[in-house]
């Protein structure tokens, strides 16, 4: 099983994290069964990229992303060329180091 350690992000998981999951299921789905609230304002559907994550460690393993979440990455605060959204990062077996950004940009949550 893999093992994902979050780094600490002031609001979203202050004291960092780390947990087991299941291999085959999604980044963000593992992210919010463990109690990071991480924005998914698309609901999961690449639509957007409230998801966003940075992958320190274990990019390599993942598969390449689509051309449809290199085009909602664009859209994404602070994205580095290990930026993922987490709604389309499939886990398998290999162990991750991931970075929330400090900021997302999520049109749907900004008030006036």
């Amino acid at each position: 099983m893999p093992q994902v350690t979050v780094l600490p992000h002031p609001t979203l998981c202050p004291d960092g994290a780390s947990f087991e999951t299941r291999s085959g299921v999604f980044l963000c789905d593992a992210l919010l069964r463990n109690g990071i609230p991480l924005e998914h304002a698309c609901e999961k559907s690449c639509a957007c990229s409230t998801c966003h994550v940075i992958v320190l460690n274990g990019f390599d393993t993942l598969s390449p992303a689509t051309e449809d979440e290199e085009d909602q990455l664009d859209r994404a605060w602070g994205v580095t060329a290990k930026s993922r959204l987490s709604c389309q990062v499939v886990l398998r077996q290999s162990d991750l180091t991931i970075e929330l950004p400090r900021y997302t940009l999520n049109l749907a949550s900004e008030h006036d």
